[in-house]
């Protein structure tokens, strides 16, 4: 690594800040915004979500990929670190993170906007019991390799979308 000091990061301590949002719009051409935590669009974000739309992708994909790159941004915004200056240090650091790091329990978004659940605190997990449909376990505290798997690819996707343009890193982290 040319020039760069290797950041020395309790990854073991380090909590995910709740920096930022991921917006619904309602509208059509744009159906959703990464918005940053002074309350700005992520341009970048938003030319890879036009070109999702532009390939088909159906809204519950911007929104499934926008999570997965608000949790990354939300990294590089609490390590101080521009998106188009990460590196596979900073990726690194992320993956390691999200394979021993515990899943915020928050309310459920679909929940949000009802202000009595909003303000309800939330089930632990340990408490949670089998569906009793299928019979399977609520998800644990940890991130599922499926998730941290799903995350890899959306992040190697967003950045390959701007080593193409040309708007990004000359490398993917």
């Amino acid at each position: 690594m040319p020039d760069r000091e290797v950041p020395k990061r309790d990854l073991a301590r380090f909590v995910l800040p709740e920096l930022g949002r991921l917006d619904e719009t309602g509208e059509p051409w744009e159906p959703y915004q990464l918005i940053d935590p002074v309350g700005a669009v992520v341009v970048p974000v938003q030319l890879y979500f036009a070109d999702l739309q532009a390939a088909s992708k159906p809204d519950a994909t911007l929104r499934s990929y926008g999570m997965d790159l608000l949790r990354w941004f939300r990294f590089l915004w609490a390590v101080d670190v521009p998106w188009n200056l990460a590196t596979r240090v900073e990726g690194r650091d992320f993956s390691r993170w999200m394979a021993i790091a515990d899943k915020p329990v928050r309310v459920h978004w679909r929940h949000q906007r009802n202000k009595v659940a909003a303000e309800a605190t939330p089930t632990p997990r340990a408490a949670q019991t089998p569906n009793p449909v299928t019979g399977k376990a609520p998800p644990g505290p940890k991130y599922a390799a499926s998730t941290r798997a799903h995350s890899e690819t959306v992040l190697r996707a967003f950045y390959d979308f701007h080593l193409d343009e040309g708007t990004g890193l000359l490398l993917n982290p």
